[in-house]
């Protein structure tokens, strides 16, 4: 059983150092040799849980994978409007990416041309899914003006999250996230929600960016 562990925990430092490489310098400009030595492991022990750098990339976006499904079930909760969890899940993935390598290296992978492995969708579409979901349930509360093409807005919408990130990453803090996806909030909300149901909205938008910015 500890070897058991040992080797769980092995495996998610090698991930995790990988992760912060794929990010700072690219999947291409990383080598296995500069991940063993930022992990701070053997050739042997990373040959071990991964027979090549391909293998490590599949590993970042299923965790992104699964992290970003997380969070998408975890704002989904009685009460709250489709809206409100699918504004709650952008914030979500901002302040996440902010903390965690895993998350920026799997966007930095995913808009440098990776391919997940089958079953795995790539993450644009899986995320492309998700908003989609979200934005047919808003527009069943009527909160989505009813002449909006619900594919066209989740496609924009995940180009607009994924853009700001993309641009982001080299002029500014990943902290900085929260704050820019309150500017894209203020943006769709004036061209999707009824004029009646902004304020709320908007005010949503403001507070959650309170909530998930830097201490």
């Amino acid at each position: 059983m500890a070897r058991q562990v040992r080797a769980e925990q092995t495996r998610a430092t090698i991930i995790t150092a990988a992760a912060d490489l794929f990010d700072r310098q690219g999947y291409e400009g990383t080598s296995l040799g500069d991940i063993v030595e930022h992990a701070r492991v053997t050739r042997g022990a990373l040959y071990f849980h991964f027979a090549a750098k391909e293998d490590l990339a599949h590993a970042i976006l299923e965790l992104q994978s699964a992290t970003c499904r997380r969070l998408a079930r975890d704002t989904e909760v009685r009460g709250r409007t489709s809206l409100e969890a699918l504004m709650r899940l952008t914030f979500s993935i901002a302040r996440r990416s902010a903390e965690d390598p895993v998350l920026r290296a799997g966007l930095r992978l995913a808009t440098g041309g990776a391919r997940p492995r089958p079953p795995l969708s790539h993450p644009f579409t899986e995320w492309t899914d998700i908003v989609a979901a979200r934005l047919l349930g808003a527009a069943e509360e009527s909160d989505v003006q009813p002449d909006v093409d619900l594919d066209v807005v989740a496609h924009s919408l995940v180009c607009f999250f994924v853009g700001t990130r993309v641009v982001g990453r080299s002029r500014e803090p990943a902290a900085r996230q929260p704050r820019r996806t309150a500017e894209m909030w203020q943006i769709l909300i004036r061209g999707l929600v009824p004029v009646t149901r902004r304020a709320r909205y908007l005010s949503l938008a403001a507070r959650l960016e309170r909530e998930t910015a830097p201490v």
